[in-house]
């Protein structure tokens, strides 16, 4: 399978936080078919107490990677009204795809409704009431040239594409695949204790995709969040940056005063683990619309197979 073509086929699955089943079958049905062709084969960690998490170990882990594989989206209420599932951009005729209770396809369009006092309230354009609890994502566009790739849910499925193309080469370390990162953080915690407790992992690096800013730009390389709503312990960080340096690969330095991820979870537990974020920029952030630079995917992907040969 071609690499971009991988890229694809996770944004194709459904995902919203919460209906994580899916995907985790499909990226589960991925690694069981591909990883004889590993350097290393992992043991997979899976069974009912992780939900729709599960993680891969390789060799003997010191740094642990997390990519959430949940996406954003929208749930059904009453009279075809839409719930976010995390925070979706609301635009009028955004097509939406799902499945209702049944398994049955649906597929329809956002339309925004505006009440007398300017208020705009989401819902979606059906002859019939949608079943109510039926979760609705971004239909699948995706879209490459030469220099950029678009698409909905490059946040976080490019994250996962990091992730897999990592194991490919991975000696040590272990590879976290994560729920409900857009509606909450839900599993972070439980995994890391678990890796925490049985390999005495209490490094962590998040693989997930940031924002374009003034100070994060297209093509730059890929971003090292020195801060966002959570702050890295500095001499982890100092460790990671020197590191970077080191290695030659393109990489920008991004400092911001709000956003979380799976590292947000990580230092809201009780566990005292080092953690980084460390991911390519996007523009037009929660939209079916992402774009990111084919050059920041290469260097994220690049900076990832050195940080944990390395770190």
């Amino acid at each position: 399978m071609d690499r971009m073509e991988l890229l694809e086929k996770l944004i194709e699955v459904n995902g919203a936080s919460g209906d994580e089943g899916r995907i985790k079958s499909y990226l589960l049905d991925y690694i069981k078919a591909n990883k004889g062709s590993w350097k290393v084969q992992p043991e997979i960690i899976d069974g009912e107490e992780f939900q729709d998490t599960f993680m891969l170990v390789f060799g003997e882990p010191r740094t642990a990677v997390y990519a959430h594989i949940d996406t954003i989206g929208f749930t059904v209420g009453y009279n075809n009204e839409l719930i976010k599932i995390g925070g979706p951009k609301l635009i009028d005729e955004i097509e939406l795809v799902g499945l209702d209770r049944k398994g049955n396809e649906v597929e329809t369009e956002l339309m925004l409704i505006e009440d007398p006092d300017g208020n705009q309230h989401p819902t979606c354009v059906s002859e019939e009431p949608l079943e109510r609890g039926t979760v609705l994502t971004f239909k699948p566009n995706f879209r490459l040239t030469e220099e950029y790739v678009q698409s909905p849910y490059l946040d976080n499925r490019l994250g996962v594409w990091v992730a897999l193309r990592l194991a490919e080469t991975l000696e040590n370390g272990a590879i976290v695949f994560s729920t409900y990162e857009e509606h909450g953080g839900n599993s972070v915690a439980f995994c890391a204790r678990h890796l925490y407790e049985k390999y005495n992992v209490r490094q962590a690096l998040v693989s997930d995709i940031t924002w374009v800013t003034e100070g994060v730009q297209h093509g730059k390389g890929v971003a090292i969040s020195m801060r966002d709503s959570g702050v890295p312990r500095k001499s982890y960080l100092d460790r990671i940056i020197k590191l970077a340096e080191e290695s030659g690969i393109p990489f920008q330095l991004e400092v911001e005063s709000a956003g979380g991820s799976d590292g947000t979870m990580l230092q809201r537990s009780e566990l005292l683990i080092d953690w980084c974020f460390i991911g390519a920029p996007e523009d037009k952030v929660h939209s079916p619309d992402e774009k990111v630079a084919l050059a920041d995917i290469d260097s994220m992907l690049k900076m990832y197979q050195y940080l944990m040969a390395n770190l």
